[in-house]
Order: structure tokens, then C-alpha cells, then sequence
């Protein structure tokens, strides 16, 4: 025998559970607004005004010492000064350098281990210029293919550096600043070797000639 029920009582109370789930989900709602505010207010800032990478440029590499042992050990002790130069293209906003090394490569090889650079803030169109001195910890070995491949490049007169700049960088706009962006700089340094002026430069395997950079050259930025 079935029992009917009758629910008439019960309307008012299945109002209120329905009002009362409601109003939860609605908060719910409220709630993952208002977290994922900031982050669309954030994405909407950086498509209106799109932040430029800055520019950077290396304008002179200037070889103090670099002497190569004979390829069998091949160690390597170098000094360098590197003159970079970076520009900020934003109009509407500026860029923090937190936290940026420099240091010299050669085929992909470090030949110097990293100078930090001092923090800094870039303002709208602003430029800096940093001259670092890169050197080697006491030495650098180097595989002896490498040793073969520098002196091979001496003999032919030209030897081909690389200054890298790595680091980390934050963006300005208004109030708003950014989280920070991982910094990519490579700026190729074409040098000559000039024989017969060793009282001034550097050497690789023994010999007098010195490295004379060639001119002032725009690097590649990744961001």
C-alpha cells in the first residue's frame, strides 16, 4: 500500500534550500572573480601597451690577456672588457634589471665566468651602459679540439667571441610591475689578430698578436 505524501507543508522549506544554493553559488562565483581579477586586469595591460623588448648593443670588446696553453692541456686565461649598451624602446613603460650576468663564449663554450651587473631601472626610453671587466677563474680548460679551433682561427685573422648577457628583468607600466622575465642577450664580437704588437694584447699559444674588435654591433634579445 503506497503512502502518498503531502508536500505542501514542505514548499516554504525547499525555497529556502534552493534560495540558499543559489546565493552559494553565487558567492562561489564571486569568489573566482574576484581571484582571477588581477591576472585579466594584468593580461588586459599587457596587450593594450605591449611592452618592447629593450635593445641591446655591444659596442667594444677590448682583449686585455688571452694566452692558451699548447692543445694537450689546453688552459686558457683571459681579461676582457665588454662596453653594452642598452636601450628601453617603451614609451609608456620601464624595465627593472634585477639580476644580470655577462660573460664571454667562444663556440658555445664559457671562457669567463659571469659578472653581475648593478640593479637596475629603466625609464621610458632611457639607455644604460654597462663596461664589465670578464675574466677567467684562475684558468679555463678547454677540450683540446677547442684550443686547435682558436689557434687555427688566429692564424686565419679572425676569431669570432661571443658576449652573453643573462639574467632577469621586470616590466613597469603605471602602478602595475610585473613578475620577473628570464633575459636572453647574445652580441657577436668579430676581432682581428694583428701580429707584431704584443706589448699590448693577447696571445694564444705563445704568440705576439693582439685582437682588435671590428665595430659596434646590434645583439639578439629572446625574453
Amino acid at each position: 500500500m503506497s503512502v502518498m505524501k503531502d508536500c505542501g507543508e514542505h514548499k516554504g522549506c525547499e525555497c529556502e534550500c534552493e534560495r540558499g544554493k543559489l546565493s552559494r553559488k553565487w558567492r562561489w562565483a564571486l569568489v573566482v572573480l574576484l581571484l582571477h581579477v588581477p591576472l585579466v586586469v594584468a593580461v588586459v595591460v599587457w596587450l593594450a601597451l605591449r611592452p618592447q623588448k629593450p635593445l641591446f648593443y655591444l659596442r667594444d670588446l677590448s682583449v686585455l690577456c688571452l694566452n692558451v696553453t699548447p692543445p694537450a692541456s689546453a688552459y686558457l686565461f683571459t681579461t676582457m672588457q665588454a662596453t653594452v649598451a642598452a636601450r628601453n624602446s617603451n614609451g609608456r613603460g620601464g624595465i627593472y634589471y634585477d639580476k644580470v650576468d655577462v660573460y664571454a663564449q667562444y663556440k658555445d663554450v664559457a671562457i669567463t665566468v659571469p659578472t653581475q651587473l648593478p640593479v637596475e631601472y629603466q625609464g621610458h626610453y632611457d639607455q644604460s651602459v654597462w663596461s664589465p671587466f670578464l675574466q677567467s677563474m684562475d684558468h679555463v680548460q678547454l677540450p683540446p679540439y677547442l684550443a686547435v679551433a682558436l689557434a687555427q682561427d688566429e692564424t686565419a685573422g679572425y676569431v669570432l667571441i661571443h658576449i652573453r648577457v643573462d639574467g632577469s628583468v621586470r616590466w613597469k607600466v603605471g602602478t602595475w610591475i610585473s613578475g620577473p622575465y628570464h633575459l636572453q642577450v647574445n652580441c657577436p664580437a668579430l676581432l682581428t689578430v694583428n701580429e707584431g704588437h704584443g706589448s699590448y694584447g693577447a696571445n694564444t699559444g705563445g704568440g705576439d698578436g693582439y685582437f682588435r674588435f671590428q665595430q659596434a654591433a646590434p645583439c639578439s634579445v629572446d625574453i
